[in-house]
C-alpha cells in the first residue's frame, strides 16, 4: 500500500504539469505528515545532508568546464582535427561530425553541450556542401548523446550520487556497495568508443548508399598542423580519466582541475574568449548547476522516504520470490527507462530509478557499474526521441526544424543505439573488463 501511494502520487503530481523536483518534494512531504510517524525535523535534516556530499561537486565544475570549452573554440579545432582525418571517406563531413561529436564529449561530460558544441558549426557546414539538412540533424542529435557515455560524465556522477552509501546482498550473501564515480569513467571508455563507432558506420552507409559529397584528402602535414591546434583541448582527456587511475586525485578534484584548465585554454592559450566573457559563463554554468542540485536535493528526499518504507528490498524480494532471472530483470529494466524517457528527462531518471533498481540488481547477480552503465546509455536514447528528448530541442533549434521532421531524420540512427542497447545489456563485459583490467574492480 505504502508503495502503491507513492508513486501513484508521484505520478498524479507530474500528470499535472508540476515540475518532477517540486513533486518529489510533495510526495515525501505528503506520505510523511499521513502515514508516518517520521519528525518532520528529519525533513529539513535530509534536505540539508542531501547535497552535503562530496562528490556532488564534481557535478557544478564539469559543467562549468563544458561551458568554457563550448565559449572557447575547442569544438571548432575539434572539428577540423575530425574532418582532416575523416573528411575524404563517403558522408566526410557527417563521419567529422561523429568523431567530433567522441572528441567533445570527453572534454565536456554534456549531451546537450556537445550538440550545441559540434552542431552549430557542422550543420550549417554540411548543408553548405549538398547534404539534406536532415542527414546533418540526425547525425548529430544522436551523436551528441555520446556526451554522456564516454567520461566525465555529468549523469555518471548523478547515478553515483543516487546509490551512494547504498549496500545490498548479492545472491551468495554478500554485501556489495554502490559503483564509484573513477569505476563508473573507466567503464563508460570501451561503450563510449563501440557506440562511436556504430553511430560512424550508420552515417557511412547511408552517406555510400545515397552518394552523399565527399572531401578531397587531407595531407598528413595538414593532420598534423589539426592536431596541434586542437591538442590543448584533447589534453583535458588525459588530464581528467590519467589523474583518476594514476590516483593523483578524486574524480572531484579532476572535475575541479578540469574546469580551470578548461579556462586558462579558452582565455589565454586559445584566446577565443576574453576576461569580460568570463562572467557570463559562470552565471550561466550557476544556473544549470542550481537547477541539477535542486532536483537531486528532492530526489535524495525521495529516495530516503523510499528506504525508511524498505520499498526497494521489498520489491527485490517479490522479484525473486516469483522465478524472474537476471535476463528478464533487464529486459523489464530497459523497458521500463525507454518509457520513463517519454515524460521525465535523464538526471530525474536516475536520481529516481537508481536506489530502487539497485539492491533488486545486485540481488539477481547484476554489478553496480554494470546497472549503471545500462542506465546511461537508455538515457542516451531518451534524449534523442520525443515528447522531452533534451538533444531534439537543442538540434531543432539549431537546424530550424520541426520536432516531428527531426524525429524523422533522428530514426536510423536511433535504431542503432537500441540495437546497442541490446548488446550491452546482455555482455557485461563490455562495461567491466577495463575497470577490472586496471584493478579498479
Amino acid at each position: 500500500m505504502s508503495s502503491l501511494f507513492i508513486f501513484g502520487l508521484l505520478i498524479a503530481l507530474m500528470l499535472t504539469g508540476m515540475p518532477i523536483s517540486i513533486a518529489l518534494g510533495m510526495t515525501v512531504l505528503t506520505f510523511i505528515y499521513t502515514m508516518t510517524n517520521v519528525p518532520t525535523e528529519s525533513v529539513a535534516l535530509k534536505l540539508f545532508t542531501g547535497i552535503d556530499n562530496f562528490e556532488i561537486m564534481a557535478i557544478p565544475f564539469f559543467i562549468l568546464a563544458g561551458n568554457f570549452l563550448t565559449h572557447g573554440g575547442v569544438a571548432r579545432r575539434m572539428i577540423n582535427f575530425a574532418t582532416s582525418m575523416v573528411g575524404h571517406w563517403h558522408g566526410g563531413l557527417g563521419l567529422a561530425g561523429v568523431m567530433a561529436c567522441a572528441l567533445f564529449a570527453a572534454v565536456s561530460g554534456s549531451s546537450p553541450a556537445t550538440v550545441i558544441a559540434i552542431g552549430s558549426i557542422m550543420m550549417p557546414a554540411m548543408v553548405k556542401q549538398g547534404f539534406p539538412k536532415r542527414f546533418g540533424a540526425g547525425v548529430i542529435t544522436t551523436s551528441g548523446a555520446l556526451g554522456i557515455l564516454i567520461p566525465p560524465s555529468i549523469v555518471m556522477v548523478i547515478y553515483c550520487v543516487a546509490t551512494g552509501g547504498s549496500v545490498a546482498l548479492d545472491p551468495a550473501g554478500l554485501r556489495v556497495s554502490s559503483a564509484s564515480v573513477g569505476q563508473m569513467f573507466m567503464a563508460g571508455v570501451i561503450p563510449g568508443i563501440m557506440l562511436a563507432t556504430l553511430l560512424g558506420l550508420t552515417t557511412f552507409y547511408r552517406a555510400w548508399k545515397n552518394d552523399y559529397p565527399r572531401l578531397p584528402r587531407a595531407s598528413w602535414t595538414e593532420r598534423f598542423v589539426a592536431f596541434q591546434k586542437c591538442m590543448w583541448g584533447l589534453l583535458l582527456i588525459l588530464i581528467v580519466l590519467g589523474g583518476i587511475y594514476a590516483g593523483l586525485f578524486t574524480p572531484t578534484e579532476a572535475a575541479a582541475v578540469s574546469a580551470v584548465y578548461a579556462f586558462v585554454i579558452a582565455v589565454f592559450v586559445y584566446k577565443d574568449m576574453g576576461l569580460r566573457d568570463v562572467p557570463k559563463v559562470l552565471l550561466g554554468s550557476a544556473n544549470m548547476s542550481a537547477m541539477i542540485l535542486y532536483i537531486i536535493t528532492n530526489a535524495v528526499l525521495f529516495s530516503f522516504l523510499m528506504a525508511n518504507e524498505n520499498i526497494p528490498q521489498h520489491i527485490a524480494a517479490w522479484i525473486t520470490s516469483v522465478g524472474v532471472d537476471w535476463i528478464i530483470f533487464l529486459l523489464i529494466v530497459n523497458v521500463l527507462l525507454l518509457i520513463a524517457g517519454n515524460v521525465m528527462e535523464a538526471s530525474s531518471i536516475v536520481l529516481i530509478m537508481a536506489p530502487i533498481l539497485f539492491p533488486v540488481a545486485v540481488k539477481l547477480g547484476i554489478h553496480p557499474v554494470h546497472l549503471g552503465i545500462l542506465m546511461v546509455v537508455n538515457m542516451e536514447v531518451g534524449m534523442c526521441h520525443p515528447p522531452v528528448g533534451l538533444n531534439l530541442y537543442v538540434a531543432s533549434g539549431i537546424a530550424k526544424m520541426g520536432i516531428t521532421e527531426l524525429t524523422i531524420a533522428v530514426w536510423p540512427w536511433l535504431l542503432t543505439m537500441l540495437i546497442f542497447l541490446g548488446v550491452v545489456t546482455y555482455v557485461p563485459e563490455i562495461s567491466l573488463w577495463l575497470p577490472r583490467a586496471l584493478g579498479m574492480l
